[in-house]
């Protein structure tokens, strides 16, 4: 009777399927899947030699991880502790470094670096920079915010928010705002393109050929914008732009315009025009709360992707170059995915007011 390889490993279906989930995961360690990979092979009763000959490594190094896995099992395949130099810094100075960076300012200068703080505390600066990388402490950046001093900021975000999230039947949510004051730039020297090893060149200094000014209207359901670009951005051209708005949207359907408190919007004539048609309606956002206009997002990409780099020799130009942009943009456009509750966004302010008034947590 023929007699099984000597090293065959042996394992419930649960253990070759967790050994496979290892093998087949990404985010494992490298080594702890190569060892996975060494049982499952020995479990299909292939030879050590064939195995190390397969994986590149030696029938020594290939034995020990049989020998791990059938005496401590999966947990076997998993590299031990090593011994390691002691702690040359106690956790009394690590909580001072942390205490300093928080709470004390550098002499003379506003925030702290690795260098300053090394040289204040006495630590190098690589165990300083690996210290604040473990406590995700960044004492070289900042974060804006602007809280609103609207009194109605409660009753417009649950405004906003719900016609985000629960948006009304035959009617069209419009997301409307101008960019202003786009600059026609042109660069003084020709750029230098992208090649391997090297990003591409741009002069630090520019020529300036006139501004204009980018009228859009973001439709939440679809994503796609309407845009127009005139020279200035009074209540005149914020009133032509309506029209045109009138004119791209069927008349049966409502629309919600979502606006910010730009005194344009607000005109008396701007308020005349939209009194005579029953199915516009205006929703303000707060004071100090843009962030609340999703159109804000697509002015940031049309910024980013086809006016930040770009070289124009005259407004007309760069006018023509966003329309490129919009007529690329909306067929394969879609909406902004929104998540965010009334009640989340006011838990959050809540939580940076307390944090201002120094009673937060």
């Amino acid at each position: 009777m023929p007699r099984a390889p000597k090293n065959v490993v042996s394992m419930t279906d649960e253990t070759r399927s967790q050994l496979t989930a290892i093998v087949q995961s990404r985010s494992m360690p490298q080594g702890l899947t190569r060892r996975a990979q060494i049982v499952l092979m020995f479990a299909d009763g292939i030879p050590a030699v064939e195995i190390g000959k397969s994986l590149g490594l030696s029938r020594p190094t290939v034995q020990k991880w049989r020998d791990r896995f059938v005496g401590q099992g999966i947990m076997g395949l998993y590299e031990e502790l090593r011994p390691g130099a002691p702690r040359k810094i106690d956790d009394e100075r690590i909580a001072l470094l942390i205490r300093q960076t928080l709470e004390k300012k550098p002499e003379g200068t506003t925030h702290w670096s690795c260098r300053s703080l090394a040289h204040d505390t006495g630590i190098s600066k690589s165990t300083v920079q690996r210290m604040l990388a473990a406590f995700h402490i960044q004492p070289h950046r900042q974060k804006h915010f602007k809280l609103s001093t609207d009194p109605f900021f409660i009753e417009k975000v649950r405004d906003i928010v719900g016609l985000y999230l629960d948006p009304p039947d035959k009617a069209l949510v419009l997301c409307v705002d101008e960019k202003s004051q786009i600059q026609a730039l042109e660069r003084t020297q020709p750029l230098l393109p992208l090649g391997l090893g090297y990003v591409e060149g741009v002069t630090h200094d520019y020529l300036r050929h006139g501004t204009t000014t980018l009228f859009a209207a973001l439709d939440i359901a679809s994503g796609e914008v309407i845009t127009q670009c005139k020279p200035r951005h009074r209540h005149q051209e914020f009133l032509a732009f309506l029209k045109h708005l009138d004119k791209q949207v069927p008349e049966e359907l409502d629309l919600h315009l979502i606006v910010d408190n730009y005194a344009t919007h607000k005109h008396p004539k701007v308020k005349q025009w939209l009194a005579a048609r029953p199915r516009y309606h205006m929703h303000y956002t707060p004071t100090y709360a843009s962030w609340l206009n999703q159109v804000e997002i697509w002015f940031n990409l049309i910024t980013q992707q086809a006016i930040r780099r770009g070289s124009f020799r005259k407004v007309k130009e760069l006018v023509a170059n966003i329309k490129r942009f919009v007529k690329a943009y909306n067929p394969k456009a879609k909406p902004f995915v929104w998540t965010a509750t009334a009640d989340s966004i006011l838990k959050k302010i809540e939580r940076l007011c307390k944090y201002i008034s120094g009673t937060g947590h």
